[in-house]
This record gives C-alpha cells, structure tokens and sequence, in this order.
C-alpha cells in the first residue's frame, strides 16, 4: 500500500513539474514604460485621425485601454508624476513633490537629483553633477534589479532628472548634456560609458545639425490646431501667429533635442539601440527599459497644446513610435514577453492666451510674495518674512521669525488667511494643518495627498480652475491639480493580456504594483496601492 502511495506521488510530481515551469516561463521578461511629457487624457482620440496604424492605434488596439485615468494628488508636477508612476505611492509617501524645495532649518536650496559628488560620466560641464540619493521610495526598476542580480534596468530621457526619478538606485539611467548632445550619465551608477554609446554619440547625434526646418508631415489642411509659432511650409490652412514665442530655443543642437520632434526620434533611436546593445529581455531574467519623452512635455509647455506644433509633435512621434515597436517586437520574437506601458506624468491646462480669444488669469507670484512680506513687516517689524514661493506654497523664513520669537505655527496661520483675499486663490492650507489633520475627500484631500512634511512650503495655495501661475516662457503649465492636470491616457499591452476598454477611474499609483505582480517581483515597498484586478492573470 506504501509503495502504491510512493508511485502516485511520483507520477503527480511529474505531471505537475512541467506546468509549474511553463508558469514560470510565460512571465513578461521585459518591461517597457513610455511616458510621453504633457499628453492629456483625450488627446489619443482627439488626434487619432493624423495617426497610423502602428503606432498609438496599435497600442489601444492591442492593449488593455483604461479611459479614465489619473493621478490622485494636486501638485501635478513632472517630478512627482513620474515618481509616482516608478513608486506606486502618492508623493505624501515617496516625497517627491517638484524639482527642488528650501531647507526650513536654514533657508538652503535643496535640489531633487543635484549631487556634486557624482560626476558625469564622462564629465561634461553640459551636465549636472546629480544621483538620487535623495529619492526615498524603490521604484518598479529597484524591485526587480533587488530580486535578481541578472536583470538589468536602463532609462533614457532628455532631462537627468526625469531619467533618474524613473530609474532609481539600480540600474543605470542616461540622459542628454547640452554641449554636444551626447549621451550621459553620472558615476552614481556607472564608472564610464559603455563602448557602444561612445560609438553612438559620435555618429547618431550629427542628424541633429540637419534638422534645421519644421514642417508638417502631414496634410496641413486636416489639422485640427490652427495656432503657429514656428512651423513652415503652410499653405491653403488659415492660421493664427503665436506672439512672444523665444524663436531662438532651437538655435542649439540640443535646442533642437528639447523643442522640436527630432527630440523623440532620437530619444527612442536610443532606446532601440539599448534594447539591442543590452540584450533587454533576452532570457528569463527580466529587465526593464524606461523611456520619458520629455520633448513633448517643453513643447506643450512652450507652443500651447492648441498649437500646430503641439499637433505635428504627435503624428511624428506616432510614426517614430512605430518604428520602435516593431523593433521592439521583432527583438523580444513573441509579444507575451514584453509588457508595454504608455501614459504621461501629467495632463498639461489650455493656453493662457488663446489667439483669437480672451487671455485667461494669471496668479504672480512675485507680487504676492511682496504683498505678503510687506503685511507680516507692517505687524512684527522690517525683515524678509519669505525664502520663496515654490511647489505652489510659501516658504516662510523660520531662522527670522525664531529670532523674532514667533510662534511658526500662528504666523502661517495669519499667511493662510490673509491670501484668502487674493484673486485667483481657492484656498490655502498650513503644513500645521496638513500635519495634524487628516482630509477625507475634495481638493484639500488632493493637497494633503501631494504634502511631505520636510520639503513642502510653510503655506499651500490652491489656484481657481483655468487660473496660472504667471511665466513669462510659458504659454501653459500643469502644476495646479484640476482635471486637466490629473487625467492621463494609459495602455498596457503585451504579457499575454486580453485587449480591453476599461472606464473605472483608475489611480495612477495602481500601475506598478500591478506591473509587479505581472512580472511576479514584490511590489514596490512605499505602495499601498493593489494591483488591478482587470489584469489579474
């Protein structure tokens, strides 16, 4: 009878053994996050017309298309976008909030990735010295590199910033310096280049000097935007010339990287030639390549998302995108091995000053900090009661009102109440407040949700709908959390997945705990969040 028992054991293990591997095998062995800068949740249907089959539409076609996405917290920088796409956490937990603060001990500035002891690599004075020691949270990348030493993570983008914030401590993240537009990044994560990027930035980056003129790439007359700032060739279209625009900002090869397509194309020419040269997804170690078009982010910002050149921006990158998915699939050989995510750190508001129409608001902040100062000089005498306005709050100088002897707490209080008074501010919570107060629901959750007690401001003004903080460089932002500031596209295809539509509201900080499970790591240590139960494998 036990030796009956024996051989049914055995039969069982060999019968199970073999699933038990194939579950194993079919996880994704790579991981692709595309971000591109500033793309508003409609903006994928409202363009899809100029776009091709393989691009965008290939993605939505292919993939799970959540409708209503969005990220869950109202100072919607491009800092604390992307670090709560990488952490799975609100920026109350992950404490990136923008891309710098000032210390409330001394007044100093603090900068998110600026670390003078990391050199870049090679040094360049066209780049930053930076690191992310200042990151607190483990990204997506982190958990996987953490999980096993033989999975890799690369991350490329334009900004250092937006690259290390994606990237984490592990892995090594690129980015571009200005002086000759090569590829870079800093002794916090490599010693030196490797050879293939040497090679690349001696070849690659002179297509830059040959693109001198912006035209359409499509058929002028079926744009949807008629606004123009620096777009040629356009006839038989009736436009309308957007004034105050710096037309110098594409005078530099890296200018041109910055704020027109070609930025794009060569971004996601060197993702493709990382997938290759790193061997990314090549066997059962999985990677993770992270890519953040940050272009599309200073385009929007500069020419306005009414702009032709928004437009145009978005049917090259389309095509480029095409490309690189092709490549991307024809190097993975089967599409259940790869998982592609595309989504954005942030929506971006309507222009300011739309042609033709009437200038919307605008909140200046240096007027306000005058304001201000002058009312607490005029109740506790002559001084610079202000270190500086800064992530939507005032920052109060506390070596002064110590030395004054003033209670932090009441002087906040009084700044809070008396800015009630300003045009254009919906209201203003104290750190006091967002400390000892838990906010269960509207804009005041959303600002508490966006409150990390060591880098924000003494005060956080909330700005009215449709309302701007004054730039002169800018005709749009997105730094004020309303709708279109919060909602994005997001698509993830691959993985073996069911394409699918779907219309819950989806938070933003669900996304890599569900790539965790998905790739069967641990999720991301600062997350709260679950994964998504309509990808639930």
């Amino acid at each position: 009878m036990r030796r009956l028992i024996y051989s049914l054991l055995a039969v069982c293990m060999v019968l199970v053994a073999p699933h038990a591997a194939v579950a194993q095998d079919t996880r994704p062995r790579l991981v692709v996050n595309i971000v591109v800068g500033s793309l508003r949740a409609n903006d994928l249907k409202r363009f899809s017309n100029g776009f091709g089959e393989g691009g965008f539409k290939r993605l939505m076609r292919e993939g799970v298309n959540f409708t209503d996405a969005e990220y869950d917290y109202a100072l919607t920088t491009t800092e604390a976008g992307l670090a709560t796409l990488a952490t799975g956490a609100q920026p109350s937990v992950h404490g990136v909030i923008g891309s710098g603060w000032w210390n409330h001990i001394d007044n100093s500035r603090q900068e998110l990735v600026t670390d003078q002891k990391s050199q870049p690599v090679p040094f360049s004075t066209g780049s930053i010295s930076c690191s992310a020691y200042r990151l607190h949270a483990p990204t997506l990348g982190d958990m996987v590199v953490e999980a096993n030493d033989l999975s890799k993570q690369v991350t490329v983008a334009i900004d250092p910033a937006s690259a290390i914030i994606l990237n984490g401590k592990s892995g090594v993240p690129y980015w571009v310096e200005s002086n000759k537009s090569y590829w870079t990044t800093s002794a916090a994560f490599a010693e030196k280049l490797p050879t293939w990027i040497d090679y690349y930035n001696t070849r690659e980056t002179t297509s830059l000097q040959r693109a001198r003129r912006w035209t359409p790439i499509g058929d002028i007359i079926t744009y949807l935007n008629s606004e123009v700032a620096v777009v040629e060739g356009i006839k038989g279209k009736t436009t309308k010339l957007v004034s105050g625009i710096d037309l110098t900002l594409d005078d530099t090869a890296y200018g041109r990287m910055c704020y027109t397509p070609v930025g794009n194309t060569m971004l996601l020419r060197f993702a493709e030639q990382a997938l290759l040269h790193e061997d990314l997804g090549s066997d059962a170690n999985p990677d993770v390549l992270n890519i953040c078009l940050d272009p599309s982010r200073y385009i929007a910002t500069i020419f306005g998302t009414e702009s032709i050149e928004y437009e145009d921006m978005l049917y090259r990158l389309d095509a480029n995108l095409a490309e690189f998915l092709n490549a991307l699939y024809e190097h993975v050989g089967n599409k259940r091995d790869v998982v592609v995510v595309l989504t954005s750190d942030h929506g971006t508001a309507p222009s300011y000053n739309p042609q033709g129409g009437e200038p919307r608001e605008r909140f200046n902040t240096r007027q306000m900090e005058v304001i201000v100062n002058a009312f607490l000089g005029a109740r506790y005498g002559s001084g610079n009661y202000i270190t500086g306005f800064d992530n939507n709050a005032i920052y109060l100088n506390h070596e002064l009102l110590n030395d004054k002897k003033l209670e932090i707490a009441s002087i906040q209080e009084e700044v809070a109440t008396f800015l009630l008074q300003m045009r254009g501010v919906s209201t203003a919570l104290t750190s006091t407040e967002l400390r000892s107060t838990s906010f269960a629901e509207g804009r005041q959750r959303l600002m508490q949700q966006s409150f990390f007690a060591t880098r924000s401001g003494d005060v956080i003004v909330d700005f009215l709908p449709g309302w701007f903080v004054e730039d002169g460089s800018c005709r749009t932002s997105s730094h004020a959390g309303h709708r279109y500031d919060r909602s994005v596209p997001l698509i993830i295809s691959g993985a073996g997945l069911a394409p699918r539509r779907v219309d819950r509201t989806v938070s933003m900080v669900e996304v890599a705990p569900t790539i965790a499970k998905i790739l069967g790591v641990e999720t991301p240590w600062a997350s709260s969040a679950r994964a998504m139960v309509e990808l639930d494998k």
